[in-house]
């Protein structure tokens, strides 16, 4: 019993220290991405299901600032000026609408890529890669809702710089994402109407609004 007792002591001490190692590095991690003015990415995504038989890649750019950005993915530009969404597609000549932003989605979106595990989710770390050179400390989410349709996630950090290298996110139905930052700008100079929609020039565009 005794050995038993101190096994579990150690078991639960390692525990608490590799929560707590998470927790420092991801503090780090927020702090740095909260001194930045504005932060550039060129990102790769891919979507595997291997039940389905289903793999899908392709890249795209994304500039935030506070809780605006300009998301450009799959031929659509996704602009939030912080209190509506305009989804612009140049194909179909359409740009939809929307003030209804549901913030208790799932849904990682880009103003909630650099910072949605400060809420919601239990952590602890995990492996540690080197990926041409960098040397990226991943820590596992596991969300605190037991209805999330997220089963869980890999955050890796950059241990130099403290910027997020990639995020890999297991879905409750076996649907793998993962989003690779190809390169990271901060404090980058931006226009003034960068997330502005001008409706002038979509004149020839179905607008269509949602709310």
């Amino acid at each position: 019993m005794k050995k038993l007792l101190t096994v579990l002591f150690i078991t639960l001490s390692l525990n608490t220290f590799a929560q707590n190692k998470a927790k420092t590095l991801l503090n780090e991690v927020s702090e740095k991405v909260k001194s930045y003015d504005n932060i550039a990415l060129d990102f790769k995504y891919t979507l595997e299901n291997i039940s389905e038989n289903i793999k899908q890649e392709t890249k795209g750019d994304v500039i935030m600032q506070g809780e605006k950005y300009r998301l450009n993915i799959l031929g659509i530009t996704r602009l939030f000026d912080g209190k509506s969404m305009y989804s612009i597609s140049t194909e179909d000549e359409e740009v939809t609408i929307t003030s209804n932003i549901d913030e208790e989605n799932d849904a990682i979106t880009p103003s909630k890529m650099l910072s949605f595990y400060e809420d919601g989710y239990t952590y602890t770390l995990d492996i540690v890669q080197n990926i041409n050179g960098r040397k990226i400390q991943y820590v596992k989410l596991l969300p605190i809702d037991s209805n999330s349709e997220i089963k869980s996630i890999l955050l890796g950090i950059d241990a130099q710089t403290k910027h997020i290298y990639n995020l890999i996110q297991i879905g409750d139905n076996g649907t793998k994402t993962t989003l690779t930052v190809n390169s990271f700008k901060t404090n980058e100079p931006l226009s003034k109407t960068l997330f502005t929609f001008d409706a002038n020039k979509y004149q020839d565009y179905y607008i269509n609004k949602l709310d």
